[in-house]
């Protein structure tokens, strides 16, 4: 394989990222973003305020990985976290090395923030990732459960 760059995530990224993103909910048997929920992403990452940070790994000028991630604040450490929304390495260059750099420069970025936990969630079903994660020192914290309130319920909430 072709050696890799990671970098910063450009406005020019965009649709590379929709593809990426796509083949994520693909490979996690969940519906893809639509053409508006895409052009909200890229808004969402590269307009004037951008809600997150993307880094992608490219090989010969083609973006094959990303990693999207965002500060938290931790109220008992009194200290910023950093969570790791999305990690996606395209199925083709797999296990060459682009998840784990893209993993320690996100590692990299939360020590230079100050940021005292870096955290994300991984799919009980997901093996790979799960051995992935632990073998870059990752403690999976069973007792905590993700909750979720979206659509219908998330309105109901707010009324």
């Amino acid at each position: 394989m072709a050696a890799f760059a990671i970098r910063l995530a450009q406005r020019a990224d965009g649709p590379a990222l929709v593809r990426l993103v796509r083949a994520l909910a693909d490979f996690e048997s969940l519906p893809p973003p639509d053409d508006e929920a895409a052009r909200r992403l890229i808004g969402d990452a590269f307009g004037p305020r951008p809600r997150f940070d993307v880094l992608v790994a490219e090989i010969a000028g083609e973006v094959r990985a990303y990693a999207l991630f965002f500060e938290t604040y931790s109220t008992f450490r009194a200290a910023p976290s950093l969570w790791l929304e999305d990690l996606f390495v395209d199925s083709g260059v797999r296990g060459h090395g682009m998840g784990t750099a893209l993993m320690r420069e996100v590692a990299r970025v939360a020590v230079a923030r100050g940021c005292h936990r870096f955290e994300w969630t991984v799919l009980d079903w997901n093996e790979r990732a799960r051995r992935f994660y632990q073998s870059l020192g990752a403690r999976l914290l069973g007792e905590w459960q993700v909750c979720r309130v979206e659509g219908e319920e998330l309105g109901i909430l707010a009324s």
